[in-house]
């Protein structure tokens, strides 16, 4: 098949994919997202929390001075800052938009934008693509549409915003067909297509990346010509780093936070025909749900049950040809097995069962935790099998008729999960879907602060804290973002709790701790400068331990306990191999206390402890253990004390 023969035609069967991608848009999502000024999706939170991340992202960048590196705030990850590339809040956009947020003033959202844009460019790259391979118009819009109905579209539009611009990897894939037809490997599109996707997410630098390379290899090898795609590739490279470099990606030390995650976000053997989405969504009507281990959700990769029945028939009756075309694409194939071998990890799993972990060094999980949530690397291979079963059934006599049917089944047995995505928008477009826990009067009061100071742990309703600080022009350290200096978190902190052990409160900042015991260790010498207590959601599902400066003489409302002799005790939450929330498995008669002032004066001549009307007679009080009162009670099992406030009995 041939390539259409001219630029114009080519264009224009862009701009049908792309009209076929806005309509498929506003179909599911409708105009709503495309007001500018209505951020309820972004702050109630649209399938999980993720957006709220990268919302308040752009909002701590457009309310901070202007800088470069360009998309660094320092409100956030106070006082070091941070790029929001690391909270997924699409750097480039983000550069772009402030100063079009700066002259409209008042809110300002461009994810609505961003995913418009990602559905026409889905389908304009799919229609090219597959215009690589069938030709007319007519075969490649229904190409386009397949593309369009792929489920791992609907898993990231607006819940991962960024990730998905999934038309990058189109663009990559169809950039790699032609210039192969065209036997040439230098492309101004595929390099500025790398470049352009370490401004959107670098988790796209890999798979474009991969493309990029599967050409330059095969081209290097059939024309025997290495320096020409060698210095292609090292300056694509090299003028990625300085976009990356541009928009803050290099700044401080962010990359030293997150966890060593990489193998708990693999892909699952079954994800191909595994319909589970998120949230319980199904997306198939004929194929059910299968089990998930650990994070294996993040590696969704349903095929679709169209195409399902077409790989096979496509692997029968084009075997030779497909056997000649794998050898032709040796590269590529290379690159899809390591891109598949990185999704699926060393930890293998399989259903609802990890089949073995292959051991690997320490140092390369850390290094493969750059990029943890590998399953989504397999997103080129996802593609390109399904524009193999395409092109296959395209092949077949009849081809507008079975091409015709192959999407028909598609979009049939996907429609149930993309309906759910539609309705589950409908519902985080209304106002207090999500309700944000911060429903006391205290944070009316606290509004006036210039700083929130996460002192210890990451505090409950982290997102919702994080967008009541960049509401009201505060700074904050809560570490919420995606990648944060874990080093320099933890001396700050350390300074902050020298400071409260001394009496010195700053006085306007705001202190939250997310455990108890920290709280009251650091509330006792500064009770009489500042309100100190516990502050809760209404649902009590939520709760801060705050030093709030100056706030002493006020009175809040009954979510607020404040820290005084009426406060309430209770069992320290811990739990290890031994301790279950603050009480030993092993008799279920010993109870820990975090060891602070406070508990300390309520223990030292106690001589039972009381919950619920009921008396416990204290037997042995045991502080040995730095940090921690271990308390022996007469009582068969002390589970029953978990969560609850209790009083004393002096002797």
């Amino acid at each position: 098949m041939k390539l259409p023969q001219t630029k114009t035609k080519r264009l224009a069967l862009f701009a049908l994919g792309a009209l076929l991608g806005l309509a498929v848009f506003l179909l599911v999502y409708g105009p709503a997202p495309l007001d500018v000024t209505n951020d309820l999706f972004c702050r109630g939170g649209y399938l999980e929390k993720d957006i709220q991340q990268h919302y308040a992202g752009w909002l701590f960048y457009r309310q901070d001075a202007v800088g470069f590196p360009l998309c660094v705030t320092t409100a956030l990850n106070a006082p070091q800052g941070v790029s929001v590339a690391y909270t997924d809040s699409i750097p480039l956009l983000a550069a772009l938009c402030r100063p079009l947020a700066g002259a409209l003033g008042g809110t300002f959202q461009y994810f609505g934008w961003f995913t418009l844009l990602c559905f026409m460019l889905q389908g304009g790259f799919a229609a090219l693509l597959c215009g690589v391979f069938v030709p007319g118009a007519v075969l490649p819009a229904l190409g386009s549409a397949l593309f369009l109905a792929s489920p791992v579209l609907y898993e990231r539009a607006f819940r991962h915003t960024s990730l998905g611009a999934q038309w990058l990897v189109l663009a990559a894939l169809y950039l790699y067909f032609r210039l192969r037809k065209e036997e040439r490997y230098a492309s101004r599109g595929l390099f500025l297509l790398n470049i352009l996707a370490i401004g959107i997410h670098p988790y796209f630098l890999p798979m474009t990346y991969a493309v990029t390379l599967a050409l330059l290899l095969e081209h290097a090898v059939r024309a025997r010509q290495w320096r020409g795609p060698a210095l292609y590739l090292a300056a694509d490279l090299a003028c990625t780093a300085a976009l990356g470099g541009a928009l803050g990606f290099w700044y401080g030390t962010a990359t030293s936070g997150g966890q060593a995650l990489y193998g708990y976000f693999s892909m699952n053997l079954n994800a191909l025909w595994n319909p589970a989405g998120l949230g319980g969504t199904v997306y198939s009507r004929f194929l059910p749900a299968q089990n998930l281990v650990g994070g294996n959700y993040d590696a969704f990769a349903y095929l679709g049950l169209g195409v399902l029945l077409a790989l096979p028939a496509v692997l029968v009756c084009s075997r030779r040809t497909l056997a000649r075309r794998l050898r032709s694409h040796w590269a590529l194939c290379a690159v899809c097995v390591v891109l598949t071998e990185f999704a699926v990890s060393h930890v293998v799993t399989a259903n609802g069962a990890t089949l073995f972990t292959l051991p690997l060094p320490e140092r390369l999980i850390q290094l493969f935790s750059v990029f943890r949530s590998g399953g989504r690397l397999f997103w080129p291979v996802y593609y390109l099998l399904v524009l193999a079963a395409f092109v296959g059934v395209c092949r077949l006599p009849r081809p507008l008729l079975w091409a015709a049917l192959l999407v028909g089944v598609q979009i049939w047995d996907v429609s149930p999960g993309i309906w759910q995505r539609h309705q589950a928008w409908q519902q985080a477009c209304r106002e207090e879907t999500f309700p944000t826990g911060l429903q006391s009067d205290f944070w009316q009061a606290a509004a006036d602060y210039a700083h929130i100071v996460s002192v210890q742990g990451l505090q409950d309703d982290a997102l919702h804290l994080a967008l009541y600080a960049a509401d009201h022009g505060m700074t904050t350290n809560d570490p919420f973002a995606a990648r944060y200096d874990a080093a320099a978190l933890e001396s700050e902190r350390q300074q902050l709790l020298r400071e409260l052990a001394a009496g010195t409160l700053r006085s306007d900042t705001l202190y939250l701790f997310e455990s108890e015991g920290a709280f009251l260790q650091a509330a006792e010498p500064v009770k009489a400068q500042a309100w100190c207590g516990e502050v809760t959601s209404a649902d009590g599902a939520s709760q801060w331990y705050v030093i709030a400066p100056g706030l002493q003489c006020q009175t809040f409302d009954s979510l607020c306990t404040p820290y005084d002799e009426a406060y309430p005790l209770r069992l320290a939450d811990y739990t290890d191999a031994l301790w279950n929330r603050g009480v030993l498995d092993e008799t279920k008669q010993t109870v820990c206390f975090a060891d602070a002032p406070f508990t300390r004066a309520k223990l030292e001549n106690a001589a039972a402890l009381v919950c619920a009307g009921q008396t416990y007679p204290i037997t042995q009080v045991d502080d040995s253990d730095p940090g921690w009162l271990m308390v022996t009670l007469d009582i068969d099992d002390a589970t029953v004390l978990w969560d609850q406030e209790l009083e004393t009995i002096q002797k």
